[in-house]
């Protein structure tokens, strides 16, 4: 049975990929999206080069995913890089930097979207378990953001180009405010991104750098593939999700190609929770 069998007791809503549209005018701004090889970092690196930005796509595993993804946006006119990094690792995102902007001449937007769970009860969970979670979704997340601040404060606004000296668009989850048992790493390393990037908003806006995040609800995504790939897990996670859907990458994608646009140019520290509603629903422990 399809996951969109019209005779399914629970309809799903979908969209073609032709749907989608992407705001116009990241041109002439370079921008780096880590975990860009798979799952939603691949959409959002599309997305951005489909609204008109040069990428540099950053992986850690599968090399051959992440060339693909360069190739389909050199296909579509705009230039891209992969780049190997290791997001918890200083040194390589130092030099992942380094190249990047070596390669563009600088960047001008840039997307920690790597991220990873390992899920144990709070009395199994090992100490390697907790910090690899935290090491690649927060840490990570703040060596990106901090090397990505150096370069925006070294360039500063160049009018012509975008209102912003550089715009820091973060990937968080709603758990940042949904608890979710089992999974006290990740909502951890969640919460902690929260307030990383309201911090980061407050501290860099006098220098025209936007620092916002996008909270992603239940994605069709590897990551949460349990959740969304049967029938009946369908139908059970379609009872947390008021819109009636599950969200597509592109969804996030469209999302973070807004925020890094001048169209959005007033909005700093905010998360956008992209959802279908979720977070309505304070109470489950489910999602993205």
């Amino acid at each position: 049975m399809s996951l969109f069998d019209p005779a399914a007791p629970v309809a799903a809503k979908t969209h073609s990929h032709a749907a989608y549209r992407y705001p116009v005018g990241l041109e002439g701004q370079p921008a780096l999206v880590t975990g860009a090889n798979s799952g939603i970092g691949r959409a959002v690196a599309l997305g951005l080069a489909a609204s008109g930005a040069d990428v540099i796509v950053n992986y850690i595993v599968d090399p051959v995913a992440a060339e693909e993804v360069a190739h389909t946006i050199e296909t579509a006119g705009r230039r891209a890089m992969a780049i190997k990094a290791d997001v918890s690792n200083e040194y390589d995102i130092k030099s992942m930097f380094a190249r990047a902007v070596a390669y563009y001449g600088t960047l001008h937007i840039v997307v920690p979207n790597a991220g990873l769970q390992r899920d144990a009860p709070i009395d199994e969970m090992t100490l390697e378990q907790w910090k690899a979670v935290i090491d690649v979704n927060l840490t990570g997340q703040f060596l990106c953001a901090r090397e990505a601040t150096r370069e925006f404060k070294r360039r500063g606004v160049v009018s012509a180009v975008s209102a912003a000296a550089g715009k820091l668009v973060m990937m968080s989850s709603v758990h940042q405010e949904i608890p979710w048992a089992g999974h006290a790493n990740y909502a951890a390393s969640k919460g902690g991104i929260m307030q990383l990037m309201r911090s980061l908003a407050q501290e860099l806006a006098p220098f025209a750098i936007r620092v916002n995040a996008v909270a992603p609800g239940a994605v069709r995504t590897p990551i949460n593939r349990p959740a969304w790939d049967t029938p009946e897990a369908y139908r059970d996670l379609m009872t947390l999700i008021p819109y009636k859907r599950i969200g597509e990458p592109e969804d996030i994608a469209r999302a973070v190609a807004w925020l890094a646009s001048d169209a959005s140019d007033y909005v700093t520290g905010a998360t956008l929770f992209v959802d279908g509603g979720m977070t309505l629903y304070p109470g489950f422990a489910t999602g993205g």
